[in-house]
């Protein structure tokens, strides 16, 4: 297949430049409005939107070899038309990125065609794109807006957290519905039980992949794993990653603390998370994605239901 050998990541227009003005636009005056404006402005260049950093860190780790095919490829996915989408790779020529596949759906989601370019990972600023996305199997993230800080590493950094996102959601409804001495108990139980796959397993493998073409001093990439886990339930996800064979460079095992302070530590260009208000927290000092995936993102039953 041709995507096997390298990293596939998916972006929509809005997470790779911002379109405030112009989604404004569409919502408050209407798809022609919309389309109008775009086409008026087509040679007006976009300003970098909240995914942009991470995708030019992403596609600079093909400067890295001398590998006759990418180690890194960058997919445009977009409700906009080709017609309007003349801006966007407007935009995408005058940064210089590497981006050359596409795919415009004029309205509609356009989730269906991550299988068909093989992407690990779909970055979107449309929450309800992500959410259709994960429910068909794709790694997928809600890029939140907030503060962009350009990482002065040339090295890309990477965190997760750990339920829900590169593991199942299985332990965190024990948490949530048994409480924490309950949670506490099923781990130590089942510490060498490896925990279930969760939605970001393959393209934390992907990342894995490149790693290992590099030295381990050398890799272009660095991961974390940021967990509110503590001891002892952290030997679970220690052997659970083993017996995936797959490399995690740091882990950090907060016991309930704030995450914030120590994703900045880490440096990280964008840290994933399933809990909303974890990921809003952040979003104020590093890029943030959301992924609205198990328990935490379920609806809670009304009153006198079942």
């Amino acid at each position: 297949m041709e995507f096997k050998d390298k990293l596939v990541v998916a972006v929509s227009s809005r997470a790779l430049f911002n379109l405030d003005e112009s989604h404004h636009i569409f919502e408050t005056e209407g798809k022609d409005a919309y389309c109008a404006y775009q086409v008026a402005h087509e040679d007006n260049i976009l300003e970098p939107g909240f995914g942009y950093d991470l995708v030019k860190k992403l596609l600079a780790i093909n400067a890295l070899t001398d590998r006759d095919s990418p180690l890194v490829e960058v997919i445009l996915l977009s409700q906009n038309s080709a017609d309007t989408g003349l801006r966007i790779f407007n935009s995408i020529n005058h940064y210089e990125l590497d981006i050359t596949r596409a795919a415009f759906t004029s309205g509609a989601t356009p989730f269906g065609y991550i299988p068909a370019f093989g992407a690990h990972l779909f970055l979107s600023a449309n929450a309800q794109d992500v959410t259709n996305a994960l429910a068909a199997g794709y790694a997928a993230a809600t890029i939140l807006s907030g503060v962009q800080h350009p990482s002065k590493c040339e090295q890309l950094r990477i965190a997760f957290d750990g339920d829900a996102v590169l593991f199942s959601d299985q332990s965190e409804r024990i948490y949530q519905q048994q409480g924490l001495a309950a949670f506490a108990e099923n781990e130590k139980n089942s510490a060498r039980i490896p925990l279930t796959d969760g939605p970001f397993k393959g393209f934390l493998a992907a990342l894995h992949c490149i790693q290992s073409q590099f030295p381990a001093d050398q890799s272009p990439i660095r991961t974390a794993l940021v967990t509110a886990r503590s001891a002892p339930a952290h030997e679970r996800v220690v052997r659970t990653l083993r017996q995936w064979n797959i490399r995690i460079d740091e882990a950090l095992f907060l016991g309930g603390m704030t995450k914030q302070a120590f994703l900045t530590a880490f440096g990280a260009d964008i840290f994933f998370d399933d809990q909303k208000s974890h990921c809003e927290a952040a979003a104020q000092h590093i890029s943030t994605a959301h992924v609205p995936h198990g328990i935490s993102n379920q609806a809670a039953p009304e009153a006198g239901t079942s």
